[in-house]
């Protein structure tokens, strides 16, 4: 996925399981769901928006449509910045929403996941009081756990 411009995506269901996208921020790994998610494509040029909230990066126009691009970073309370060598991995997620297009610019594009929805086990204690956060559970895995994220929170207006 690294290599191409966009993605454009379309089934989400295979074999009865829902699919999910992974990506990474900051080293952690997080997912959403695929039926979320319009395509991925390179940051490109992104216009800062005056008085915009903190993890609004700014706008992009995506084949004649005013898209808001969130620091995926900020937007999940992780600090610091991308390498300049990692730069080139960097991709916005373009996700639809109710109606509402929101683009989440991400560290690295991860693979498609399936899982069994009893995996799923409830967020961190902490995360689930913030009313904002778009963490919705956690998956574990051999080397870790990976964030399920919950794409109406993360698309908050």
């Amino acid at each position: 996925m690294a290599g191409t411009g966009t993605w454009p995506v379309s089934d989400s269901k295979r074999e009865g399981r829902d699919l999910w996208l992974g990506f990474s921020l900051k080293g952690q790994r997080y997912a959403v769901s695929l039926a979320a998610v319009r395509e991925v494509i390179r940051p490109g040029d992104i216009t800062p928006v005056p008085g915009a909230p903190t993890d609004v990066l700014g706008i992009v126009n995506l084949r004649g449509q005013i898209v808001p691009v969130l620091d995926g970073r900020r937007r999940f309370g992780l600090d610091g910045q991308v390498a300049v060598e990692e730069l080139d991995a960097q991709r916005v997620i373009v996700f639809d929403d109710s109606g509402t297009t929101v683009g989440l610019r991400i560290d690295v594009i991860g693979d498609m996941l399936q899982f069994d929805p009893a995996e799923v086990s409830p967020p961190p204690p902490g995360r689930a009081e913030r009313r904002d956060d778009p963490v919705s559970g956690v998956i574990a895995r051999d080397d870790g756990f990976i964030a399920l994220v919950d794409v109406p929170r993360l698309c908050r207006a």
